[in-house]
């Protein structure tokens, strides 16, 4: 006889609790509706679980899939109100399955040696005297032996002021991610690990890159290059925007908002939208990383740009003024 799934749910009280996801985050719920919503939790065992889900679902709704775009989620008589909601029913019916890699990545970030969490930047010095900056969201492991000296980017962006070795023999300084190693050539550099690709900008002396199967490559300083399992990028000049986060700010220089929109959300909780009929605006300017607020209040008073928020500000939208 088959075991019975602790996690199954009927799929009509998931649809209840996707409904009532959705009538919540609308904004303008009125105390009657609160008072039928909270009868409704508290009615039945399954229920309380079923809304459980929901609230795990609004603490894990960076992770969303797009199709659930707030334009659905705004208008009850939308059209597709019915199907996002069918969506959302689904995320809370596989929650168990489906979250499994939300939790791994939580579980990789926080049992790395030094992190930084979103929204901070967090200033590290090594025992040989190298001095580490680690961005928003960034998660290091440190491995230093009789060999060697090693910086495991597991996620995110650091800045690395190497020192000289006090060892009697003299170790090289590495930097490994998932696309590579790099070896530091007595320097000052910034290296990012996105998803299938390590950006590499030197300040001071040159980095050695070494992929496997590929070859290497030496960035001199004033250069940042990039490479992946496929090759290596073309070095072009380092600009002053690489190193804007080391004073809390996002620089944009004729950027695309889509991109601009796409750093932003580096920086904070949430989600961060763009409508495609603005997604390609040229903006340029200055922007505080530390107060997405104020970023945002900036560019709707410069730009035709509306700034709609969700969920106490975790789902926001840019849409056309």
């Amino acid at each position: 006889m088959p075991s019975h799934d602790r996690h199954a749910l009927d799929p009509s009280i998931l649809d209840e609790a996707a409904d009532w996801l959705m009538r919540l985050s609308e904004g303008s719920v009125s105390d009657s509706e609160r008072q039928e919503w909270e009868h409704w939790r508290n009615s039945s065992p399954t229920h309380r679980q079923a809304w459980a889900r929901a609230e795990l679902l609004l603490s894990k709704l960076q992770g969303l899939p797009p199709a659930l775009a707030m334009p659905s989620l705004d208008r009850p008589s939308h059209p597709g109100r019915r199907a996002a909601m069918g969506k959302l029913a689904a995320l809370l019916a596989l929650a168990p399955l489906t979250w499994g890699s939300w939790k791994l990545n939580d579980w990789q970030q926080w049992t790395a040696d030094y992190r930084a969490p979103v929204g901070e930047r967090r200033d590290l010095t090594l025992t040989d005297g190298t001095h580490v900056t680690l961005n928003t969201d960034t998660a290091i492991d440190v491995y230093f032996d009789d060999r060697q000296r090693l910086l495991l980017l597991r996620r995110g962006e650091i800045l690395v002021q190497t020192a000289a070795d006090p060892s009697p023999v003299a170790r090289p300084f590495l930097v490994q991610t998932n696309e590579g190693r790099m070896q530091a050539l007595g320097t000052r550099f910034s290296v990012r690990e996105e998803t299938g690709h390590t950006r590499l900008a030197v300040l001071e002396g040159a980095v050695r890159i070494q992929v496997k199967g590929i070859g290497e490559q030496v960035v001199q300083a004033g250069q940042r290059s990039g490479f992946s399992a496929l090759g290596f990028d073309a070095p072009t000049p380092v600009d002053k925007s690489v190193l804007a986060w080391t004073q809390g700010m996002l620089m944009a220089d004729n950027m695309r908002l889509a991109d601009f929109v796409n750093e932003l959300s580096r920086y904070r909780s949430g989600v961060l939208r763009c409508d495609p009929a603005i997604a390609n605006l040229r903006i340029s300017g200055a922007f505080p990383v530390n107060d997405s607020r104020r970023t945002l209040n900036m560019l709707a008073q410069t730009y035709p740009i509306n700034v709609s928020s969700r969920l106490g500000d975790y789902w926001v939208m840019l849409a056309p003024a």
